[in-house]
């Protein structure tokens, strides 16, 4: 058994609070990069590439400050939660549109030390004043912009909550890289840029966002400086103060200040409807652990996270589905998908009840697997009945109306980190839509998230994803995490709305049973079947696939792009491929520790 008091790094505190890493009381062999002479070690920026392979541990975000970031802590003596949450934390400030101290998310994590995986739930939840009503008949776009859609905040807790029952690091130290990366302030690239001009009509209707993200009045330009130093603040007070700043302290009543009076811009037009939260929602708010979800699919186990996320659940019933098909394509894929998306649709969500040992059962998996023939299905597909009495292939019961869903958009961040230990996190964070309810908190350099436009809105007599007080939303993120023989093979996740199911399913399909390799299988076009009649399809994908798919009867939607996936994958002899987008998102950043032994 490790004894992570080993692991924990030296640190300096130095005068104004900041902490300074330094180096730890292990062996260094000339060329690993904790040695003084390598060029990680003396500060040199390595280059952003999707895909890394080596030793001793393996990053792979979005964005290469993020990266840099979890490999900095990683270096010195910190495990994956520590490197985690200081990446979770950097991506605040480089990825703002996407992720946040405001926001919330879930994390699966692989402890080396015992073999077990765990979750923990930081999703955001409802505020005690909603009722099943309180989002009915508003116009969505209305919605998301504005005080009623930000749910209570859940990342700090989780970040507390992860770094006490498995990191090495505390808060403060944590935190630390993102200070410095909000100080000092890092490069506007293209997708920084696109995503402040196409949200910058909203932007612009509150002051405290116009000032941060519209300086001059337009987006900041690419190849510029970006700098926050009022998040750099704000990371040092909740560093020195703790989470009871923001959950029982004054960044708490700031936040439901801005939530109960958003800072609209005199003479907007806007709509801006006032939100629900009080402080004493913020004081009730707890991260929780979860037991993960699991599916054993061809002799792996697939491990993902629980209601009221709906990624593990959907994720697991489509495999079986899958493994109960005598063979499986492109077609097969979309067609469990479709049913484990009815599925979910009826049956999960922040409720009790949810029959999960059933949607996971092997018996549901081949009920369902029976609706599944050469010709895509009529829209929408039934849900079944995980009810413990599974019979042998029979017609299925006709299906009522559904409504369409709406095409799913970039929002939300993934990174995957493994440690030196074999210790890995699969780690969804975000603030739902891109840009979140387009409300920067006044002197706090962050954005609040509009969490709470995940409910369904209603009337919907019988859907668990009705809002109500306390509650959490339904989630589509997905992080997973697969070990063979007790030991990690890969991990995987992805941003995107509901897409993020599909992704991280065609992933899987496309490593194992298509034969690709990890970087193939993630870079490789995309479609997504959530149960409607057209199938959102990346044009390439329809290019390559189109034409034999349609055949079957399939309908695609054409869209720019799904997903901006990362992914592990354990080689043999303890190499290790760590994996980002080559192009989605502007392309992900990979890193290894050491390239050799």
């Amino acid at each position: 058994m490790i004894d992570r008091r080993l692991a924990l790094p030296l640190a300096v505190v130095l005068a104004g609070g900041s902490v300074l890493f330094t180096q730890p009381a292990l062996a260094s062999p000339a060329g690993h990069p904790m040695s003084p002479g390598h060029p990680a070690a003396s500060g040199h920026r390595v280059e952003k590439k999707p895909v890394a392979e080596g030793y001793g541990g393996a990053v792979a975000t979005v964005d290469l400050d993020a990266s840099q970031a979890a490999l900095d802590v990683l270096r010195r003596g910190g495990n994956a939660v520590d490197a985690a949450v200081a990446a979770a934390a950097t991506l605040g400030v480089t990825e703002p549109f996407s992720a946040g101290l405001a926001g919330g998310g879930f994390i699966v994590y692989y402890d080396a030390r015992n073999g077990k995986v765990h979750t923990i739930d930081g999703r955001e939840t409802a505020p005690k004043a909603m009722t099943a009503s309180s989002l009915e008949g508003i116009p969505f776009d209305e919605a998301v912009t504005s005080g009623l859609s930000a749910g209570v905040p859940g990342s700090v807790a989780q970040w507390e909550l992860a770094l006490r029952r498995f990191g090495t690091l505390s808060l403060r130290q944590a935190l630390q890289p993102a200070i410095e990366v909000a100080s000092r302030g890092f490069t506007v690239d293209q997708t920084f840029h696109d995503q402040v001009a196409a949200n910058a009509a909203r932007f612009a209707d509150f002051t405290s966002t116009a000032r941060l993200y519209l300086p001059g009045g337009a987006p900041p330009r690419v190849g510029s400086t970006f700098r926050n130093p009022e998040l750099a603040a704000t990371y040092r007070t909740l560093g020195r103060e703790g989470g009871d700043w923001l959950y029982r302290g004054r960044l708490g009543a700031e936040i439901v200040a801005t939530v109960k009076k958003p800072p609209v811009t005199p003479g907007s037009t806007r709509n801006v409807r006032p939100g629900l939260m009080e402080q004493s929602d913020l004081a009730a708010y707890r991260a929780l652990e979860r037991p993960p979800t699991k599916v054993t699919y061809r002799g792996m186990d697939v491990y993902g996270m629980a209601p009221p996320s709906s990624g593990g659940s959907t994720v697991g019933e489509a495999l079986n589905i899958l493994e109960a098909l005598p063979d499986v394509g492109l077609h097969e894929y979309l067609e469990a998908s479709r049913l484990a998306f009815a599925d979910r649709n009826k049956y999960v969500g922040d409720v009790p009840g949810v029959p999960l040992e059933q949607l996971l059962s092997d018996g549901f998996a081949k009920e369902r697997a029976c609706l599944v023939g050469d010709r895509a299905m009529p829209n929408p597909a039934p849900a079944g009945s995980p009810d413990g009495s599974y019979e042998p292939c029979r017609p299925a019961a006709p299906a009522g109306e559904t409504a369409e869903e709406a095409p799913q958009g970039p929002e939300t961040t993934h990174m995957v980190i493994t440690d030196r230990w074999g210790g890995v996190v699969a780690y969804n964070i975000t603030i739902e839509s891109t840009g979140g309810n387009g409300i920067v908190v006044p002197g706090r350099g962050f954005l609040l998230n509009n969490e709470l436009t995940d409910f369904t809105f209603g009337p919907a007599a019988g859907d668990p994803n009705l809002p109500g007080p306390g509650k959490r939303p339904r989630s589509s993120m997905a992080p997973t995490i697969v070990l063979k023989n007790g030991r990690p093979l890969l991990a995987v996740g992805s941003p995107g709305g509901a897409t993020i199911i599909t992704t991280v399913l065609q992933i899987l399909v496309n490593r194992w049973e298509l034969g690709m390799t990890m970087p193939e299988a993630l870079a490789a076009p995309r479609a997504s079947q959530r149960n409607t009649a057209q199938t959102q399809a990346e044009p390439a994908f329809i290019e390559r696939h189109g034409a034999e798919l349609t055949a079957r009867g399939h309908v695609f939607a054409p869209t720019p792009e799904i997903g901006a996936a990362t992914a592990v994958e354990f080689l043999r002899d303890g190499r290790l491929q760590a994996v980002a987008e080559p192009v989605r998102r502007g392309g992900g950043s990979a890193l290894v520790l050491r390239e050799r032994r």
